[in-house]
């Protein structure tokens, strides 16, 4: 296995690469930025630079990669087409290239609440729109997926268990990005994470289980 992060540097997309390297699986992380990337990625995992709104620079970088994880995102901005471009055009290239590189699975971390249309925060520029179409183009896409779809992200860990429910089954709650990592990384070893939507987020009071379990009692 040979994972490609895109989205490395990002809060999510560094504790993905993190998990990666602590389970030593050879990871290279897709940055725009090589500088900023060399201070906050662990020294083992191979830099490369390019965009994922150039799609040419992503052939090249995916070359020997068994498996791809997504964690990019736009950041807020006034640019009304940010979401457009980086949560689904963005996204479009990765699939197309993930295509042709022949990956055996892509791991998209989404939102909670995609679905909803009405949500407030489709009020930044439709970010959660144009995740939904992005994770409808990747479900297409004949690729094997498994979509990740998170509560509010957290930066502080906790020791809160997991709650894992299918597609459109959670409307609110929190989770730390890096238990997030977790189950992205997981997904790539469990067969029952397969071409899934799964929507997680963490609660004081849910039994503990192992992410494996989880993947399994989702349907």
């Amino acid at each position: 296995m040979k994972a490609f992060v895109a989205g490395a540097t990002g809060e999510t997309g560094r504790h993905i690469v993190q998990e990666l390297v602590q389970r030593d699986i050879p990871v290279r992380a897709f940055v725009r930025n090589l500088d900023r990337a060399r201070e906050i990625l662990p020294h083992q995992a191979e830099l490369v630079a390019g965009d994922v709104l150039d799609a040419s620079s992503l052939t090249d970088a995916l070359r020997d990669c068994t498996t791809l994880l997504c964690a990019t995102g736009a950041r807020p901005s006034l640019d009304p087409t940010g979401p457009y471009k980086v949560d689904y055009q963005g996204t479009q290239n990765l699939i197309q290239a993930a295509q042709s590189a022949n990956i055996e699975q892509f791991v998209l971390v989404s939102s909670l609440c995609a679905s909803e249309f009405f949500h407030p925060l489709n009020l930044f520029w439709l970010v959660l729109y144009w995740k939904k179409q992005a994770e409808e183009a990747l479900r297409k896409s004949g690729l094997t997926y498994t979509i990740i779809r998170p509560g509010g992200l957290k930066n502080e860990d906790t020791p809160a268990p997991i709650i894992m429910r299918s597609a459109d089954s959670l409307s609110e709650g929190n989770i730390p990005r890096q238990k997030v990592a977790r189950v992205c990384v997981e997904a790539l070893f469990s067969p029952d994470a397969r071409n899934k939507i799964l929507e997680i987020v963490t609660n004081e009071d849910a039994p503990p289980r192992d992410i494996a379990q989880l993947f399994a009692g989702v349907a």
